[in-house]
C-alpha cells in the first residue's frame, strides 16, 4: 500500500518523527513517502496518510491545519493516522498527565470534525531551553520543574508505527 506520511515541523524533532515512523512502515512492508505538509499538493498517489505536526498552545502549526483543510475532502476517501508532537513529557507530574489529556483531546476533537482518524497519539520532542521560550517562559517553566532535552520516546513512536504497520498489513494492496 502507498503509505504518505506528512508532517508540520517547526525545529526538526517532528520531521524526525516522521521519518522514523515512515521507516517502520517501510520494514513492514509499505511503499512510503515523507514529505512536509508544505510539499503535498495532491494526495492521489496515496491510499493512506499519517499526518503530524508540532504542536504550540494546544494546537498544530498553522501549515499542518492548511493541509487538513485543504485536503479535507480527499483525506475522508483515506484511511489517516495522526500524531502530534508537544511538550507534556517535559512537565513533571501532575501538570504532565493533565497538560497531555488537554492536548490530546482537543486536537484530536479538532481533527476529528475534518476528517476520519483511525487514531490519534501525542507525542513528546525535543524541548531546548534557549531556542523555544522567552525568558518569562523559561521562568514558568523552571516554577513547574520543567525539564529540557530530547524528550522523544522511540519505543512508543516504533510501536505506534507497528500498530498502523499491522493494520495495513491486514488489507488488499490497490
Amino acid at each position: 500500500m502507498r503509505v504518505l506520511v506528512a508532517y508540520a515541523s517547526e525545529y526538526g524533532s517532528t520531521r524526525g518523527i516522521a521519518e522514523r515512523i515512515a521507516e517502520v512502515l517501510s520494514e513492514h512492508g509499505q511503499l512510503v513517502d515523507v514529505w512536509s505538509v508544505e510539499e503535498v499538493y495532491d494526495l492521489s498517489e496515496w491510499q493512506c496518510v499519517v499526518v503530524g505536526s508540532a504542536v504550540h498552545n494546544t494546537a498544530w502549526l498553522d501549515q499542518a491545519q492548511r493541509f487538513v483543510a485543504r485536503h479535507q475532502s480527499e483525506l475522508r476517501r483515506r484511511q489517516v493516522w495522526a500524531f502530534s508532537v508537544g511538550m507534556p513529557a517535559a512537565l513533571r507530574w501532575p501538570l504532565r498527565d493533565l497538560a497531555s489529556a488537554k492536548e490530546q483531546a482537543k486536537i484530536g476533537e479538532e481533527l476529528r470534525r475534518r476528517v476520519l482518524v483511525r487514531d490519534h497519539r501525542l507525542f513528546s520532542g525535543v524541548f531546548d531551553r534557549d531556542r523555544e521560550q522567552s525568558r518569562l517562559g523559561r521562568l514558568l517553566f523552571a516554577v513547574v520543574s520543567g525539564r529540557y532535552g530530547d524528550l522523544r520516546d522511540w519505543e512508543a513512536i516504533d510501536g505506534w508505527a507497528q500498530e498502523i504497520a499491522q493494520e495495513l498489513s491486514h488489507q488488499p494492496v490497490g
